[in-house]
């Protein structure tokens, strides 16, 4: 190292001074530079390559990413709560070893590249936020999620094959299975997006008239004909008393116009898809008469499918995307994870609303409108299960409204549309438990149980319906 002497204090060295303007040598200014990008190194690998290397953290390192895209707002978040308990809850959902493994094991994919449809409603929230968290990037695949303006648009892209997979009611593979409504062509239903979260929203106009028999001559509006919404409102009616044909006008809007024909008068309420019932009662135009819940508690609502020829043509592309979904419905489930997935999906390429909104409707903690505040976990939930048995309930309701003619084969047609066999397949290999049993279930309907062995029994029971 050079040197010399301060003449004034012959006891200090004077270094020579460093060419970057600092008093050091060169060989100290490289030692320092060295030594600051050893440093630096060491912060990014503990603060950024943890959390974006393709690693056995992708998955968790996406999420806290999504959650809080600004450096610093997730470094205080991990202040806050500490890396390890952060990373510990959400790997306490998500299957990395599984996933891990699978990514080794798995066949090629015929199609990475893929295109799949959403309306923009809570329903979808497992195949929405598999595309932000990275839940299709760990299996290989390059998806574009793409946001549909109703659900006649979703079954003709279909059809035309401009979507490779989508967000479906979940009567809709059904229907467009059997022509009804559209050219024959088969679908079918690999996992249920979601149940319950739904609503009927009345007009606060109407807050003094909370009896259904007295809503003869009302406008309701719901998403699609080929909906639990249209049949879940059908079935309240009527058992009220009143025929959904004659006694009321029912008329299809799409989920996001729903909140302002009710604003405008158009209707004096609708059964629709959340965020659209709280963002209602947000917008100080409706509230929330009652939820779906309340009329069949785990009641199926949205789907998730694909055409036939596709699962036969992309087998393992298929496969793929099937474990994508289920992962995110496996952590979609949990309540502790609701609001850090309602900051995800709220943004505007995805559900487009305010993230307070969506928080009330995952959580389950919601103003009604009424001027309270309910506290009801499971005002939404995401179980994937497609039991066979809600297939062939939403086929006795087609028959039963006249959507169907003649004779059903009710047990074919569910067993040909809902995957349930391949969706414990997948679940098994995530290390997901599956339900046990059959593929039948009973289910409860405003008290009244549905047992699917019996369907035309079942249909007799009722005694207002447009059965020919």
């Amino acid at each position: 190292m050079s040197e010399f002497f301060d003449p004034y204090n012959a006891d200090r060295p004077l270094m020579l001074k460093c060419s970057c303007g600092r008093d050091h040598s060169p060989a100290d200014h490289h030692a320092e530079v060295a030594a600051d990008a050893a440093a630096a190194t060491l912060r990014a690998r503990s603060e950024t390559a943890e959390f974006e290397a393709y690693s056995q953290e992708f998955i968790e390192a996406t999420l806290v990413k999504a959650l809080f895209p600004q450096d610093q707002e997730r470094r205080n978040f991990l202040r806050a709560v500490g890396k390890k308990t952060a990373m510990a809850a959400i790997a306490s959902v998500l299957p990395v070893a599984s996933l891990q493994a699978m990514a080794q094991e798995k066949g090629p994919l015929e199609k990475p590249n893929l295109k799949i449809g959403f309306i923009p409603i809570t329903c979808a929230t497992p195949l929405i936020m598999a595309h932000p968290l990275g839940f299709y990037s760990k299996q290989g695949l390059n998806v574009e999620v793409t946001k549909t303006a109703g659900w006649a648009l979703i079954r003709d892209k279909m059809i035309n094959k401009e979507y490779d997979a989508s967000h479906f009611l979940s009567p809709m593979p059904l229907a467009i299975s059997m022509g009804l409504g559209a050219n024959t062509t088969p679908m079918n239903v690999a996992t249920i997006q979601n149940v319950n979260g739904q609503a009927i929203t009345l007009s606060l106009k109407h807050k003094d008239n909370r009896d259904p028999k007295n809503w003869k001559g009302f406008k309701f509006g719901v998403p699609f004909d080929y909906s639990m919404h249209n049949f879940l409102l059908r079935y309240y009616l009527a058992e009220n008393g009143l025929n959904p044909d004659t006694d009321v006008q029912i008329r299809v809007i799409p989920p996001a116009e729903m909140v302002a024909n009710l604003r405008a008068g158009n209707i004096d309420g609708f059964l629709g898809p959340d965020p659209f019932n709280q963002r209602a009662v947000f917008d100080e135009v409706g509230f929330i008469h009652m939820l779906t819940k309340d009329l069949w508690n785990g009641h199926p609502c949205c789907a998730f499918g694909t055409s036939t020829e596709f699962i036969q043509k992309n087998p393992n592309t298929f496969a793929a995307l099937f474990r994508a979904v289920l992962t995110a419905a496996a952590m979609a489930r949990l309540p502790g994870n609701r609001e850090l997935i309602a900051k995800v999906i709220s943004p505007t390429q995805y559900l487009n609303q305010p993230e307070a909104v969506i928080s009330q409707v995952l959580t389950g903690k919601f103003a009604d409108g009424l001027g309270k505040i309910q506290n009801v976990p499971d005002r939404a939930d995401f179980d994937p299960m497609p039991w066979q048995s809600l297939a062939v309930w939403m086929l006795t309701q087609m028959k039963r409204w006249g959507y169907i003619k003649g004779n059903v084969d009710y047990k074919q047609i569910a067993e040909k549309v809902f995957l349930i066999t391949d969706a414990r397949k997948h679940m098994k290999d995530l290390g997901q438990t599956a339900p046990p049993g059959g593929n039948y279930i009973k289910h409860k309907i405003m008290g009244k149980e549905f047992d699917a062995a019996k369907p035309e029994e079942y249909l007799k029971t009722f005694a207002i319906h447009k059965m020919g």
